[in-house]
């Protein structure tokens, strides 16, 4: 496949070579985790018995959307949990992390971040913005990483033994920032000693870019809540919008009724036609998945091979879908955003220009050319304008495609 893409694309030279030499050290990469998801997914549906009839929706108010209440159960099913919300009037995965984290932190409890500052736009959302949770009378904390990457378990035990009502939090994924994402291992060492310490303090957990690249989520391993966006692992391309909350009834129930109102619950909400679409996507989901972590390994080796650094290095355990590649200056960030963006499928001759997005403090540069606008599950990338300038490669539905891109990307930085 690299060989047939570098002849029909016109790729030579160094890149050339060194995508041969990618392809030589990707290729006996297992993907164990997926064959392991992909068989629980079978399970959960053949267990859920799904029939053409759930697949039809409603509109207006969704009073006894047959397509939501069948969608929810096989999440819930994927995850191990009492109960789901997903609902397409979720927008974002921010809004989703946002509705969670603020119906379990009274004003004048602790949030505690034991992964480190959150990303650009969810921090400000807790922090800085009008109307943020800070603002309305949340006490934030968190805790850095340790240098490994790890979450720092002695700062935790310090922290919950210091803290009254506390809510803590995961970020699972790096986002958009030079940090380790946290696997499942990680995940479960501390809500073990969170269980010991504080064991009426909910863990809610980011999840996004995380779905299904572990044969385990962190609702399987001890998180009370976790939440996340359709439209990237889960929605399998397919999902037209929509975010999650999923975990705990109890707490599930607190965010349907800030979402929604008290005395609502979850029993809104319309699928408007689209219940096809999210069955089929997260049927659909394992594989994609897989084919994406296929793409970002072949990236990984490639960047290697050309002498730059990357995160996670190829063959490295994944716990999300965001691969990370150090490219040190603005000027290689916008000629690897412009390259990338050359091998989209969708607006392949736009050239991607840095801009203001909100909740950035610096500005954005990105390439995306999916079906589904914001899909990071297809593929895309991101790149904060800042040291230590670094690009962060997500998703891909297929690996062919994931490769062309990385060989454009790589491409464009030679030249």
């Amino acid at each position: 496949m690299i060989e047939r893409l570098c002849e029909r694309f016109g790729i030579d030279g160094q890149v050339r070579d060194a995508a041969l030499r990618a392809r030589e050290r990707t290729a006996a990469i297992a993907y164990d985790a997926q064959r392991e998801v992909a068989i629980n997914m079978l399970q959960a549906f053949v267990d859920e018995g799904v029939s053409e009839s759930d697949l039809h929706g409603s509109t207006g108010y969704g009073y006894d959307d047959a397509a939501r209440a069948c969608y929810e159960s096989l999440l819930a099913r994927t995850f191990g949990v009492e109960r789901v919300l997903a609902r397409l009037s979720i927008v974002s995965g921010t809004q989703a992390i946002i509705a969670a984290i603020a119906a379990c932190t009274p004003p004048g409890a602790t949030l505690l971040s034991i992964s480190g500052r959150p990303y650009d736009t969810l921090r400000n959302a807790i922090c800085d913005a009008p109307h943020s949770l800070v603002a309305q009378g949340v006490v934030y904390r968190e805790i850095s990483l340790q240098d490994s990457g790890a979450i720092d378990l002695a700062g935790v035990t310090r922290a919950l033994e210091s803290s009254g009502a506390c809510t803590v939090f995961v970020q699972r994924s790096r986002g958009y920032a030079p940090r380790r994402s946290v696997t499942i291992a990680q995940c479960a060492r501390a809500f073990a000693a969170i269980e010991a310490i504080a064991p009426n303090a909910p863990i809610l957990v980011d999840n996004c870019y995380g779905e299904l690249v572990e044969a385990r989520e962190p609702t399987h391993v001890g998180a009370d809540v976790v939440m996340g966006s359709l439209i990237k692992n889960l929605g399998g391309s397919l999902a037209p919008a929509g975010g999650y909350v999923a975990g705990r009834a109890d707490l599930v129930e607190r965010v349907a009724a800030r979402l929604y109102a008290p005395g609502l619950g979850g029993a809104l909400g319309p699928s408007l036609g689209f219940g096809r679409a999210l069955v089929q996507g997260l049927f659909l989901a394992p594989l994609v998945v897989e084919q994406c972590l296929r793409g970002l390994d072949f990236a990984a080796a490639l960047f290697q091979e050309l002498g730059y650094r990357v995160d996670p290095a190829p063959g490295e355990l994944r716990t999300d879908i965001v691969q990370a590649i150090r490219l040190g200056s603005p000027e290689l960030l916008a000629r690897f955003a412009a390259g990338l963006q050359a091998a989209m499928p969708v607006n392949a001759r736009f050239r991607p220009e840095a801009g203001a997005v909100p909740g950035y403090a610096e500005p954005v540069i990105m390439s995306s050319g999916a079906f589904v606008a914001g899909a990071t599950i297809e593929l895309s990338c991101d790149a904060p304008m800042r040291p230590p300038y670094e690009v962060y490669l997500q998703g891909g539905v297929t690996a062919a495609h994931a490769y062309l891109g990385a060989l454009f990307a790589a491409r464009a930085l030679e030249q």
